[in-house]
C-alpha cells in the first residue's frame, strides 16, 4: 500500500516553527480502505511524535542561561500552545509548573526591562493558552503565583501586554472555583482595577472591566453590597465604548437583580417595622388631629377612611393589597421612597384625586403597585443577565437607586396622563398601558440621565401616543410604503370625482334650513335643492310638515351661471347684520351665495355640521372650486384605504419594495420573434 503512495507531493504544516516532510497524496487515486487506515496510523504516530520532540526542544530552550534562546521558545510556546495535542505533551513533562517558577522568581523591578517584560508577556501568555484546554486544574496554583498575578495587575509600572494577559488569568481563576475568587478578591486592589477602565487603551479597559464582572457574578449578595456596587456607579466614562455594552449590560442586571428579593417577599401583617411604614404613608399624606386622643374605634374608622383615600382596596387591613408577589414589599419602598423624598409631590398627588369624584379618582396605591410591577418587567429585574445581551439603560449609571428614582417621576406622570384620558376606575388598565408605553418609549430613546428622561416622558402625552399608534399601524399595514403612496395619488383623481357626483346628487335631494330671526318661536322653514341638470337652484318656503316637497312647489330659482362666491362663517351678511350675538354654534353652519354682481345674497343656517360640509362642498363642486371640508378629507382617506386593500389582496404577507425593479435595457435587435406566416414544410 505504502509503495503505490506516488505522484502529488504535499508538504503538510503541524504546530511548530517547522513544516512536516512532504508526503504523497493518496486522494489522487482510489484506494481501498485499508490503504487509508494504514496511512492515517502513520499520521498519527507522526503528529504525536512531532510534538513529543517539539514538546522536548521547548522544555530544554525555556531552560536555557541564554535569554535570546528563552525569549524565543517562550514565543514559540505561546503560538503552539494553542494546540491541545502538543499542551498534553508539554503538561505530562510538567512545563506548565516550569511557568509558574518563572513567574514566582520574578522581581518587579527587573520586569520593567524591554526584554525582561516579553519574556514574561510570553511566559503569561503560553501558561494562558496551556491552562485553557482544562487538562490541569486553576486550584493547584499556588498563592504566591496568584499574588505575582495581582502584582502585574495592581502595578502602576507594569507592562501593558503583562497586564493584558495577567487580568485573563485572574479572570480564569475568578470563574473556575469560589475559593481561588477569595484569594483574587484579597490581593487584586479595587480602586486599581477601576483606574484601569479609565485608560486609553482599549484592551486593557475591556479584559478590567471583564474581570469586575467576573467578581460580581461570583460575589454572594453581600460581597456584591460592599465589594462592588460602590465603584460601579462610576463607570459612565465607559458609556461611549461599544466594546462594554455587554459588560455594562451584566452589571446592570445584577445590580438591578438586588431588588428581587424585595420584589418577591409578601408584606408580613404581623411586622411592626412594615406596619410602620403604611401609617407613615397616611401620616404624611393628611395633616390629622392627634390620634392618642381618639377612643379606638374613632381612631380605626378614621384610618379606615384615609387608607381608602390612598387608594387601598382594602380599607380595613391596606397590607392586603401589597401580599402579592411581584412585586411584594418593593411596591412599600417605592411609595415611603416617593413620600419622603418628594413630600410636596405625594401630599399634591392624594389630595388632589381624593378630592375628585370616586369615579374619577387615580387611585394612589393601586397606581404604585402596578407602576412597580410594569417597571420591574421593563428593567428585567429578577431575570438572569443573557450570555450575549447588550441592551443596557445609560440612565442606570446617572443614578444611585435607580427603580426608586423612575418611579417618583413616572407615578407623576401616570396622575398627568389619567387626567388627559379623563379617565374613570374602569379606565385603569387602559392608563396603564399607556403609561407602559410611555416609559418604554421613552427609555429606548437612551436618555442619559433623570432629567432627559423627565422631560421626554412629560413631553410624550397621550395624543402623541394616539399618533405614534396610527403611524405604525400604517407602517404595518404598508399604506406608507413609496409604491402605495404612489398608487394612492393615482387614485384619488377617481375617488374624488366619485366625492364629486355624490355632493352634487345631495343638493339635487335639498335640504329643509330654518330662519333664524330676533323672535326664535317664530322661524320659518325653507327648503333649497339643485334641478336635476345642475343648472338651477330652486328654493321656497314650506311647511314644517313637508319632508321631500316637489320641485314644482319651490317658486323662487337662482340660475347656477349666476352665482359669483359662496361665504361662510362671519363673512356671511347675516352674520354680519346680527354682529356679536351669534354664539359660535351658529357662526360654524352659517354660509351663504352671492349673485348678480354680489349685490344680493341666498343665506343658509345648516342643520348640522354634516349637512354644512355638504352643501359647501357641493357649491363648492358647482363653482368649480376644491372641496375643502373636514368630511372630504374624512372620506377620501376611507375610499382610498378601501381600494388600497382590495388591489393590494393578492399582495398579503408579500413585501412591498421601496423602489421598483431596474427595467433591463432594450434588446439590440427583436430577430427573435417567431415568424407564423410562412407554413411549416
Amino acid at each position: 500500500c505504502i509503495l503505490r503512495l506516488t505522484k502529488a507531493p504535499v508538504s503538510l504544516h503541524l504546530p511548530g516553527s517547522q513544516p512536516l516532510p512532504p508526503f504523497t497524496s493518496l486522494f489522487s487515486h482510489s484506494y481501498s480502505p485499508h490503504c487509508y487506515g494504514i496511512f492515517s496510523i502513520i499520521m498519527h504516530n507522526y503528529y504525536y511524535n512531532y510534538n513529543g520532540r517539539c514538546a522536548e526542544d521547548l522544555y530544554k530552550g525555556i531552560q536555557s542561561s541564554d535569554s535570546g534562546v528563552r525569549c524565543d521558545s517562550l514565543k514559540e510556546l505561546a503560538s503552539v500552545s494553542t494546540d491541545v495535542t502538543f499542551a498534553q505533551e508539554f503538561i505530562s513533562r510538567d512545563g506548565h509548573l516550569l511557568l509558574v517558577k518563572i513567574v514566582e522568581d520574578s522581581h518587579e523591578y527587573v520586569i520593567v526591562m524591554s526584554l525582561t517584560a516579553v519574556i514574561m508577556t510570553h511566559t503569561l501568555t503560553g501558561f494562558m493558552e496551556l491552562m485553557d484546554h482544562g487538562i490541569v486544574s486553576w486550584e493547584n496554583l499556588s498563592s504566591i503565583f496568584i499574588k505575582k498575578i495581582a502584582s502585574f495587575v495592581n502595578g502602576k509600572s507594569s507592562d501593558a501586554s503583562i497586564q493584558q494577559v495577567s487580568l485573563d488569568i485572574l479572570e480564569s481563576m475568578v470563574l473556575s472555583s469560589h475559593s481561588l475568587f477569595l484569594q483574587v478578591k484579597h490581593e487584586v486592589t479595587m480602586e486599581r482595577l477601576i483606574a484601569h477602565l479609565q485608560v486609553t487603551n482599549q484592551q486593557i479597559q475591556t479584559k478590567a472591566m471583564a474581570l469586575l464582572m467576573a467578581l460580581l457574578q461570583t460575589a454572594g449578595d453581600s460581597d456584591r453590597q460592599v465589594l462592588l456596587l460602590s465603584h460601579f456607579q462610576k463607570c459612565h466614562f465607559l458609556l461611549r465604548a461599544d466594546e462594554m455594552a455587554h459588560y455594562l449590560y451584566v452589571l446592570q442586571s445584577v445590580t438591578l437583580n438586588h431588588l428581587e428579593p424585595r420584589m418577591k417577599t409578601p408584606l408580613d401583617c404581623y411586622s411592626q417595622e412594615q406596619r410602620d411604614i403604611l401609617h407613615g404613608l397616611r401620616q404624611a399624606a393628611f395633616e390629622t388631629e392627634s390620634e392618642n386622643s381618639l377612643s379606638h374605634e374613632r381612631r380605626r374608622s378614621l384610618c379606615a377612611k384615609e387608607f381608602k383615600k390612598l387608594g387601598f382596596s382594602n380599607n380595613s387591613n391596606p397590607g392586603q393589597d401589597l401580599v402579592r408577589t411581584p412585586p411584594g414589599l418593593l411596591a412599600l419602598d417605592t411609595m415611603f421612597y416617593f413620600a419622603a423624598r418628594y413630600p410636596d409631590a405625594y401630599s399634591r398627588f392624594v389630595l388632589e384625586n381624593s378630592s375628585r369624584e370616586d369615579k374619577h379618582e387615580c387611585p394612589f396605591a393601586r397606581s404604585s403597585i402596578q407602576l412597580t410591577l410594569i417597571l420591574c418587567e421593563i428593567l428585567r429585574i429578577g431575570e438572569p443577565p443573557s450570555e450575549t445581551g447588550s441592551n443596557y439603560h445609560p440612565i442606570f449609571f446617572s443614578q444611585d437607586r435607580l427603580m426608586e428614582e423612575l418611579f417618583c417621576v413616572c407615578i407623576q406622570l401616570l396622575n398627568k396622563t389619567w387626567k388627559e384620558m379623563r379617565a374613570t376606575q374602569e379606565d385603569f388598565d387602559k392608563v396603564m398601558q399607556v403609561v407602559r408605553e410611555q416609559i418604554t418609549r421613552t427609555l429606548s430613546s437612551k436618555p442619559t440621565s433623570l432629567e432627559l428622561f423627565k422631560n421626554k416622558v412629560n413631553a410624550l402625552n397621550y395624543s402623541e401616543i394616539l399618533k405614534l399608534r396610527q403611524t405604525e399601524r400604517l407602517h404595518q399595514e404598508e399604506t406608507l410604503a413609496p409604491p402605495v403612496l404612489e398608487l394612492k395619488e393615482r387614485l384619488k383623481p377617481e375617488l374624488l370625482e366619485l366625492i364629486r357626483q355624490q355632493r352634487l346628487n345631495r343638493l339635487c335631494q335639498g335640504t329643509m334650513f330654518r330662519q333664524i330671526s330676533s323672535r326664535r318661536r317664530q322661524d320659518k322653514l325653507w327648503y333649497c335643492r339643485l334641478s336635476p341638470n345642475h343648472k338651477m337652484l330652486h328654493y321656497g318656503d314650506v311647511e314644517e310638515d313637508m319632508e321631500n316637497p316637489p320641485i314644482e312647489t319651490l317658486q323662487k330659482q337662482i340660475p347656477v351661471a349666476d352665482i359669483k362666491g359662496l361665504l361662510t362663517g362671519k363673512d356671511c351678511p347675516h352674520m354680519k347684520e346680527n354682529k356679536g350675538k351669534q354664539t359660535k354654534e351658529v357662526l360654524d353652519l352659517a354660509f351663504s351665495i352671492t349673485y348678480d354682481v354680489e349685490e344680493y345674497s341666498l343665506n343658509f343656517i345648516a342643520p348640522s355640521r354634516t349637512d354644512f360640509c355638504l352643501w359647501t362642498d357641493g357649491l363648492s363642486v358647482l363653482l368649480g372650486r376644491e372641496m375643502s371640508s373636514e368630511s372630504m378629507r374624512s372620506e377620501l382617506e376611507i375610499l382610498l384605504s378601501m381600494e388600497i386593500k382590495l388591489r393590494l389582496l393578492d399582495l398579503e404577507n408579500v413585501p412591498i419594495p421601496d423602489s421598483a425593479p431596474v427595467v433591463p435595457k432594450p434588446p439590440s435587435n427583436y430577430n427573435f420573434c417567431y415568424d407564423f406566416s410562412q407554413t411549416e414544410q
